[in-house]
């Protein structure tokens, strides 16, 4: 006993001291400086089996017009960013991506993001993003989180504050169950043991700019950004938008912030075109 026991801290000093010498990166175009405590292929190794869990255990759309739009609307933000992080030698911040998105059909008013730009949205959400541009603010928000990393960060402090300062290692293999249901809270998915953890203020702000950047640069029109977001605001007394707005604080400071990156936003703007579409492959 003693000596599993010695092997786990071993291992979790271990697990530690590779998470603090590659943990330093900075966020593209905020400039942001984070430090993440959580090794990539751990995180992508529970997005993946997270996502599966979730298409398992909800019903997929099976409306063609509306998944062809989801998939459609990702992939033109996803060529754009893949051509932007490789002009600015950040390729590697993509490179382990799945790019996944599915429509699940649900009521609620939602949309999440897991490691690995696994995206989904719920069908309640399409009335109130009502055309492709308010696709893409959404869209580009939830990819903005996956290249910003953000749920590495959220789950080292979601294992701070939710296990007790428990590391990896030792959560991992003592509970390996509520490391998963910790990691569905932190995806923006609610759980039997968690809520789903709400958004740092930090973190949304700036995925909101990087979002409204990485839809400019797909072609899209950002001044739906704050047209969006105020529609959300009118349903802030509605159940099914409840896990969004939880998740997505929308208030007025929030709309003014976008309107402010909007300029930026627009510097990054490129035309699009089904006939002359970005140069990456769309395979």
């Amino acid at each position: 006993m003693k000596k599993i026991i010695l092997l786990v801290t071993l291992f979790a000093v271990i697990s530690t001291i590779a998470a603090v010498a590659t943990g330093c990166r900075t966020v593209p175009i905020t400039g942001r400086r984070q430090f993440i405590a959580i090794p990539a292929f751990y995180m992508n190794s529970l997005a993946a089996s997270s996502f599966t869990q979730m298409t398992q255990t909800h019903r997929l759309s099976t409306n063609i017009e509306q998944n062809e739009m989801i998939e459609r609307v990702g992939n033109r933000i996803r060529v754009a960013v893949e051509d932007f992080l490789a002009q600015e030698n950040m390729s590697h911040l993509t490179q382990d991506f799945v790019w996944e998105f599915i429509l699940i059909d649900d009521p609620a008013i939602n949309a999440w993001v897991m490691p690995g730009a696994r995206v989904a949205f719920y069908t309640g959400i399409l009335p109130v993003l009502q055309n492709e541009d308010g696709v893409a603010v959404v869209m580009g928000h939830e990819i903005a989180h996956a290249v910003a990393n953000h749920a590495a960060e959220r789950m080292s402090r979601a294992l701070l504050t939710q296990l007790g300062g428990v590391a990896l290692a030792v959560a991992v293999n003592e509970q390996p169950e509520m490391t998963q249901a910790l990691a569905l809270s932190v995806f923006g998915v609610s759980t039997t043991m968690f809520s789903a953890l709400p958004h740092s203020r930090r973190n949304e702000l700036e995925a909101d700019r990087l979002g409204l950047i990485f839809m400019a640069m797909a072609g899209f029109d950002v001044h739906e950004a704050p047209r969006f977001w105020e529609r959300m605001m009118a349903l802030s007394g509605n159940p099914s938008a409840s896990d969004f707005l939880s998740t997505h604080p929308s208030n007025a400071r929030r709309i003014a912030e976008i309107n402010k990156h909007i300029p930026e936003a627009l510097t990054f703007y490129r035309p699009y075109s089904s006939t002359h579409p970005p140069t990456q492959s769309q395979q």
